[in-house]
């Protein structure tokens, strides 16, 4: 065994010389066997080990007992102990969380801590072949896609399992054989737990009514689900990046790049890859804890298929999809939001075993935001963070320039202006007359005409002359407001991103 592993080490190269490997031991057979098959180990592999314990203060004075044991065996080892605790069921309960979920985090936030105070760079855990098959299975019971079946990786960033091919006897022997004992969690025999239903009596009976090999095998289908998963997330990796644009916190594409149509390269039209680009996109924008499932992709494509402009979705992680005219904006709400899929209009602004639930959002208020501009230099850039952009206000000599912005619609004319001039959010009840209209409307109207979102409006520049709105973004100036033949002064206004 231990030549198999080193060659498995070896092969994945999942540890280096140098690496300060913590060895995740809760007492069970399977991490005492990987604490000592690294000990022997360690030598050879050049690197120096820890033993790191997690209490989940579960079990009450079992759960002691485990820690003793544990910290005993590294005494012995002559390796340091790593060892952390916390209230598991206060913090399930505290989040309303599943048990198991919170332990898991309890666990896994406590080995992360460890390697981010850098007494670690790797931690091993002991999963298994049979973990491996367990958690394939449970995957396929509730309905899983590739990524499902791919089950647990041999490495995710921090965490290596150097055991995945190898059975759980095979490990009691060798414990046996050098006369080493272990402790056993009476709550893994619970039979009202999924995952000790599908090990104590799914796998037994495929093995003997089925297949004898079936742990082998599902190992084998999660080894290769995995290399086709890897292949499909570079493709969709590189599709997102020819793809979606970035404004600040929002990713888009166009329904034309998300749904290609008479596309002859299949790569293109594969619904495969259009789902992983979905994905790709929530996970970049989420806040929140919580994954989407294959209902809410389905839901997002049938937003692009069918969608009218102003509609959206809200999704797991804090994730809303907001359908505008002929493209999908993704954004990420905070607090995180609700687990169900929704079609309501409300907006937001933004400040592997189980689900987790996340709790419910909150709509925050609009963009609001109001500066005063007196141009006493002749000129002016006013940041507005809130919408990300500058707005500039420069004076010219209009008789002399008129026609060095004759491209450009918003110029003023001084003389009819009152100082200080006031840029800010439009509101509701706001009117204006631009040049060109006959009459004034109110701004509402005008940005419905101009098909203009719910949520692009949200924040939309305008600008006032004591109380009347000369410009608002996009739209001639105001009639009254207008440079005209007689005006000697113009104030030409531009709007340009942060730089």
């Amino acid at each position: 065994m231990l030549a198999e592993l080193l060659r498995s080490l070896q092969k994945h190269a999942l540890l280096r010389a140098g690496d300060r490997v913590g060895v995740a031991v809760s007492g069970g057979a399977d991490s005492v066997a990987l604490l000592f098959l690294l000990w022997e180990l360690r030598e050879r592999l050049g690197i120096v080990l820890s033993v790191a314990h997690f209490n989940h203060t579960l079990r009450g004075r079992a759960s002691g007992a485990d820690e003793k044991f544990v910290a005993k065996l590294a005494e012995r080892l002559a390796i340091p102990f790593l060892g952390g605790r916390a209230d598991i069921q206060a913090k399930a309960k505290r989040e309303r969380a599943n048990l198991e979920d919170a332990a898991r985090r309890g666990r896994y936030d406590f080995f992360s801590g460890l390697v981010r105070q850098g007494k670690l760079t790797l931690i091993a855990t002991a999963h298994t072949a049979d973990d491996q098959a367990e958690t394939v299975l449970a995957h396929i019971l509730r309905g899983t896609g590739l990524a499902g079946l791919g089950g647990i990786h041999r490495q995710a960033e921090h965490i290596v399992r150097p055991l995945l091919g190898v059975r759980r006897a095979e490990l009691r022997e060798f414990l046996r054989a050098r006369k080493q004992t272990w402790r056993e969690d009476a709550s893994n025999r619970d039979l009202t737990k999924t995952r000790a239903r599908i090990r104590k009596k799914l796998i037994p009976f495929l093995e003997k009514q089925f297949q004898k090999e079936v742990v082998a095998h599902l190992a084998q289908l999660a080894e290769l689900a995995r290399e086709d998963e890897a292949l499909l997330d570079q493709l969709a990796g590189e599709r997102m990046r020819a793809t979606v644009s970035a404004d600040g916190d929002r990713k888009k594409i166009a329904i034309r790049d998300l749904l290609p149509q008479g596309a002859d390269n299949i790569l293109a039209n594969s619904v495969a890859l259009t789902s992983r680009l979905v994905r790709r996109i929530v996970a970049n924008v989420k806040t929140g804890e919580g994954q989407i499932s294959a209902h809410h992709v389905e839901a997002i494509l049938r937003l692009a298929h069918e969608g009218i402009n102003g509609k959206l979705l809200r999704l797991p992680g804090g994730v809303e999809v907001r359908r505008e005219r002929e493209g999908l904006v993704f954004l990420g709400l905070w607090p995180s939001s609700t687990t169900t899929v929704s079609t309501s209009a409300r907006t937001g602004k933004r400040d592997s075993h189980g689900e987790r639930q996340t709790p419910p959002a909150k709509t925050s208020a609009p963009r609001v935001y109001e500066y005063n501009i007196d141009l006493l230099k002749g000129s002016a850039a006013v940041q507005v963070p809130e919408l990300g952009c500058v707005f500039s206000l420069r004076e010219i000599d209009w008789t002399a320039k008129r026609g060095e912005t004759s491209y450009v619609q918003a110029v003023l004319d001084r003389r009819c202006l009152e100082f200080p001039l006031v840029l800010r959010n439009w509101r509701p009840g706001d009117r204006f007359w631009p040049a060109g209209h006959r009459n004034a409307h109110k701004m509402k109207r005008l940005l419905n005409e101009k098909r203009v979102s719910r949520w692009e409006r949200d924040g939309w520049p305008v600008l006032t002359s004591g109380g009347i709105l000369v410009w608002a973004r996009g739209f001639p100036v105001a009639t009254a407001f207008a440079a005209s033949d007689t005006t000697q002064i113009g104030i030409v206004i531009t709007e340009d991103k942060h730089s």
